[in-house]
């Protein structure tokens, strides 16, 4: 999915020889967690709000060149990748360039949002359900052959967490018993993180466990 058409051109951009005081204007009336400064045509990089309310205010940019931080993305990046590079450098506001480091415009994190929030893998009627196995055993093309053997179809899989040399994944698959796909997975040797009311498994331990301690107190 294509970023272009969620590009902005809406603020005025700070230039080097910008005084902090204007820049300060720009923050009042835009929420913006940074503002990209530039130096003619030439990105500079992005002032922080908070760095740009300590500066003097009658001082231009260009004195304070040293806080700039250099993030941003090209206008044909993927917006995961976008989403990633907005959460790696805690910003709300990402400067978009061109081939030739010219600057078109800036993003919102909120549309980049709305983008997945928008997406199959949130909108498509289905199922969440988390699985975890070895870092070294487990695979995307296995996982999706589970799925795919019971029926109906995975709208979208991630990594959601690693530790201890365990992976655990969280796929969005469409609307089935999902029973069936959580005893298919045990057969394939992934632990079934996900609470399902149709799970039986966990059930039957239970049933195995009341019969067990009964056995017991004979």
């Amino acid at each position: 999915m294509s970023i272009q058409p969620y590009i902005l051109n809406e603020i005025k951009i700070p230039q080097f020889t910008s005084t902090v005081s204007e820049v300060l204007e720009v923050f009042n009336e835009f929420p913006y967690s940074h503002l990209p400064v530039m130096q003619g045509d030439v990105y500079m990089g992005s002032i922080p709000v908070a760095d740009a309310r300590m500066f003097e205010v009658n001082k231009p940019m260009e004195e304070y060149q040293y806080a700039l931080e250099g993030f941003f993305v090209r206008e044909n990046d993927n917006w995961i990748d976008v989403l990633h590079t907005f959460s790696k450098n805690d910003s709300n506001i990402m400067p978009v360039l061109d081939a030739e480091n010219k600057l078109l415009g800036y993003l919102e994190l909120q549309d980049i949002m709305n983008l997945f929030t928008e997406s199959p893998f949130l909108n498509n009627p289905g199922g969440i359900l988390i699985v975890e196995k070895g870092m070294k055993d487990y695979s995307f093309s296995e996982i999706c052959q589970i799925v795919e053997s019971n029926g109906t179809s995975v709208l979208g899989a991630f990594i959601s967490g690693m530790e201890n040399d365990r992976a655990q994944i969280t796929i969005k698959t469409g609307v089935t018993p999902f029973n069936a796909i959580f005893q298919t997975f045990r057969r394939y040797g992934y632990e079934v993180v996900t609470q399902h009311p149709e799970d039986s498994f966990n059930a039957n331990l239970e049933d195995r466990s009341r019969y067990l301690d009964k056995y017991l107190n004979i």
